[in-house]
């Protein structure tokens, strides 16, 4: 190199690098290209670093002409990646067709159902709950003691027989575990931990031997419970007609109360609401058929007592009803076998918008 001079560099390799990336196919050939001239061990980036070993007199010329050509290339390597992304972009959309007349595609949350339990229990819940009830919860696993001795069940009752109730095998001291086969121990749980005035729902799953068109091995039920000094029928009548009429989304209600026995409660009732059968279809509020839908009655002294709760100084009611039954009232359901079987077209069909919360004010299956 002489004083001033430019630094050695063939006039014509610009000329030949602009020609290399003018003629690049695609962004690979061209990255490649900006690899070889401009890269740390590029041809560019070589004479580049000579610059820092001339006479103090040569550096400022030929800094200033190295740097022209680099910004140069690197221009011509930007307006040819521009030109390769708009002639890649180009290519696609003339190679690929999108039919508008396919009808578009629901957002996930739009395709999702709820299972009709699910919103049954929330709107279950939502009625309750406007009438000042709590929700109580308790394990799927019970005692013996929990499930029939403390709820007034005699040693000898049939429901503790093997063919209505699912046990487990028994512990060393001869006691068994079983699965729940109503809610009610969660009623005893309750009355042990909580002082009156109690006023509480109950939902879950249960669990019995029985399987056909209107009974499965595992089932929901809801129960309610109020123990109180001055609670009567008076209110348990009250709230069961409020319930129906929210629950069915009807203006009034005929019902009528039939004497009934379960161990736990005394009186006992069985409660059914006035309907018509109409081509199959039930409607409640009209009509002049009755259907049975629950059981309730006066929560029994021995159960008081066996919850630590002295009967002359409290007294309550209890009422209960299967979930599912409900549901397929309420909404036409034939079978109760296919709330189990997981047939999404069954789901699609009967099932609830996700984000559709159940409130009285709204309109509960609205």
């Amino acid at each position: 190199m002489t004083n001033g001079a430019p630094i050695n560099l063939d006039p014509k390799a610009e000329e030949e690098i602009l020609g290399k990336i003018a003629a690049a196919e695609n962004e690979t050939a061209l990255e490649a290209i900006r690899v070889a001239e401009l890269g740390s061990n590029g041809r560019i980036t070589t004479f580049a670093r000579l610059i820092g070993s001339m006479p103090p007199e040569q550096r400022k010329h030929n800094g200033i002409i190295i740097n022209q050509i680099k910004n140069r290339i690197t221009a011509a390597i930007e307006v040819r990646r521009e030109a390769l992304k708009d002639f890649a972009l180009a290519e696609r959309l003339n190679s690929e067709s999108v039919d508008v007349t396919l009808p578009v595609r629901e957002a996930p949350f739009e395709v999702g159902r709820i299972h009709p339990i699910t919103q049954v229990v929330d709107e279950l819940t939502a009625i309750f709950a406007d009438m000042g009830f709590a929700v109580a919860e308790g394990p799927d696993i019970e005692t013996d003691d929990y499930n029939f001795t403390k709820l007034n069940f005699p040693e000898n009752h049939p429901a503790r027989l093997m063919h209505d109730t699912f046990f487990f095998n028994p512990k060393p001291d001869g006691s068994r575990l079983l699965l729940r086969t109503h809610t009610s121990p969660v009623q005893v749980r309750t009355m042990l931990t909580q002082k009156p005035p109690i006023r509480a729902i109950i939902p879950g799953r249960t669990y019995r031997c029985d399987s056909d068109q209107t009974h499965t091995p595992m089932f929901h039920q809801i129960e309610g419970l109020v123990i109180d000094r001055h609670s009567h029928l008076g209110h348990l009548k009250w709230i069961l007609e409020e319930f129906c009429k929210a629950f069915f989304e009807v203006d009034r209600v005929g019902m009528r109360f039939r004497p009934s026995f379960f161990p736990f409660t005394e009186p006992s009732l069985e409660v059914d609401i006035q309907c018509r059968r109409d081509k199959g279809e039930i409607r409640f509020g009209e009509g002049s058929d009755w259907l049975e839908i629950l059981g309730c009655g006066m929560v029994h002294p021995n159960v008081m007592r066996n919850c630590g709760l002295d009967p002359d100084e409290y007294q309550g009611f209890a009422w209960g009803m299967g979930i599912d039954r409900v549901a397929m009232l309420k909404y036409g359901m034939p079978d109760l076998r296919a709330f189990f079987e997981a047939d999404v077209r069954w789901l699609d069909h009967y099932g609830f918008r996700p984000l559709d919360f159940p409130t009285l004010a709204g309109g509960l299956s609205s």
